[in-house]
């Protein structure tokens, strides 16, 4: 008979713990961390304040808006040149 004995105390504890943002804010969770340090949380990151803006480098953000524009209009024109068969 082969009998499987699990280790014991190998895991971490698991404790009450706060998330403390540099803008401020705290969050309470549970980790094996008892204080975790964040750079940003979603109190302060741009895009859920609604401050987000894009870089523009080397006019990638031009260059596809413009590729998307010109499917839009390739769309609406196949689109328009399309005909039922009977």
């Amino acid at each position: 008979m082969c009998v499987h004995f699990m280790k014991t105390d190998i895991h971490p504890k698991y404790v009450d713990a706060e998330i403390r943002c540099a803008c401020g804010n705290v969050i309470k969770t549970r980790s094996t961390k008892p204080t975790v340090i964040v750079g940003i949380c979603n109190v302060c990151h741009p895009f859920y304040t609604g401050q987000q803006k894009f870089v523009d480098t080397a006019g990638r953000v031009d260059k596809f808006q413009q590729r998307a524009a010109k499917t839009l209009a390739a769309q609406t024109a196949f689109a328009g040149k399309k005909k039922k068969k009977v």
